[in-house]
């Protein structure tokens, strides 16, 4: 037997129970009725988290190099970055994750690895770097560069709490 939506039943069986997770009863019975072109299930999963946890806030200090991580109203942790040096300015605002991704290759600057990457404004990110040297002073393309442990900290932390519970917040 073939659902409405053009795939199996598992497939329209699994789109009705994620719509009832997002509004009950009564949306997972409109299922039936919608169409669908595709569901990318890995997708789904790579961008969105199981469940929201406390706000993460990252507060990126540009005259200071450091970046303080905060779970709801707590400091949990304190890192050196380097940040866009003379000529490639880390943008300043305040921004809600986009997206993450373990194991990024810059495209723009020769696939360089950007491991344990938290993209919050277009191609800007907070990723790892093997130039742990140059942390505690600018260095970068505009990025926001950690040490490769304290990226995966962080990477972690926004992966927990979700990406649309965790702000970037980037000052002078």
């Amino acid at each position: 037997m073939r659902s409405r939506l053009g795939g199996s039943p598992l497939r329209a069986g699994f789109l009705a129970l994620l719509i009832a997770g997002f509004g009950g009863a009564a949306h997972a019975e409109m299922a039936a009725e919608m169409r669908v072109a595709s569901l990318d299930i890995a997708g789904l999963r790579e961008t969105t988290s199981e469940a929201p946890g406390k706000q993460v806030i990252a507060r990126v200090d540009l005259s200071e190099q450091k970046m303080r991580v905060y779970l709801g109203t707590e400091l949990v942790h304190e890192f050196d970055v380097s940040t866009g040096r003379k000529g490639y300015g880390t943008p300043t605002g305040r921004y809600q994750v986009q997206w993450t991704h373990p194991k990024w290759y810059s495209r723009k600057y020769d696939m360089a690895p950007m491991p344990y990457s938290v993209f919050f404004h277009g191609g800007y990110a907070v990723h790892g770097t093997t130039a742990v040297s140059r942390l505690g002073r600018t260095a970068s393309h505009g990025c926001v560069r950690l040490a490769p442990k304290n990226a995966k900290l962080f990477y972690q932390l926004v992966r927990a709490s979700g990406n649309e519970n965790t702000l970037v917040s980037i000052v002078r």
